[in-house]
């Protein structure tokens, strides 16, 4: 027997806030709840497309890639959700991969049980679409950043969303981003070498812009890299 619990699911879900709650209720039974640990792949990129998956907690990083370079096009956090544009049409492969960066929990619902909810509610899709306009804005910000913008200027870009998107700010000002990053994960972030990307983090460093100890990283002075990235 399903265990979701409906005021859990609006609360850790705001997809789901909009929604009837006796709607919601015939939609639970169909939805499971999956674990992954850290490092699991959800689904590869070129997977048939079948289900939408909703953060419960954790974090997701969704990427593409070849066989010599990765770019990661957003990383994904509670409440959010992913999958969803192979999920509106059937046969169209995964247009990326995505990798749990934590442990992680979601929410799954197969397309045939979504397509039931979106019989019952036709505002449904406009909800999704909503969302996906959102991510096409951010893509076009990351486009124009790999455009425009050099590495020192994209890796600060980044640290900022980071600390806006999943950061715990601290008394002193600081914000703590609670994900260990590594350089190899921000230079597949920006587009930028690894090692190119390492240089600039010491930098900032140097400059108690930043700090970066056993994979956790603090931004120190979030006006002073707000400052620095208006320079460009």
């Amino acid at each position: 027997m399903n265990s979701i619990d409906t005021n859990k699911l609006r609360a850790n879900i705001p997809f789901f806030k909009d929604i009837d709650q006796s709607l919601l209720e015939h939609l639970v039974p169909y939805m499971r709840e999956e674990s992954y640990k850290k490092g699991a792949i959800i689904f590869h990129e070129g997977d048939e497309g079948n289900q939408i998956f909703f953060i419960r907690s954790g974090m997701v990083s969704i990427y593409t890639s070849n066989k010599a370079k990765r770019i990661t096009l957003a990383y994904l956090t509670k409440g959010e959700y992913f999958g969803e544009m192979a999920l509106m049409q059937p046969g169209l492969a995964r247009s990326a991969t995505a990798e749990t960066m934590t442990a992680v929990k979601v929410y799954s619902l197969h397309r045939s049980d979504f397509y039931k909810l979106v019989e019952k509610d036709r505002n449904v899709p406009f909800l999704l679409l909503n969302y996906t306009m959102e991510r096409l804005r951010k893509a076009n910000h990351q486009i124009y950043d790999l455009t425009f913008l050099n590495v020192q200027h994209r890796i600060i870009r980044r640290l900022l969303d980071l600390g806006k998107e999943v950061g715990k700010l601290r008394e002193d000002g600081s914000c703590l981003i609670p994900v260990k990053i590594t350089h190899q994960q921000l230079a597949d972030t920006v587009g930028a070498a690894r090692e190119t990307v390492s240089k600039i983090i010491m930098e900032l460093q140097d400059e108690a812009l930043i700090d970066l100890s056993n994979k956790k990283l603090t931004l120190l002075n979030l006006e002073a890299l707000r400052n620095k990235l208006n320079q460009h």
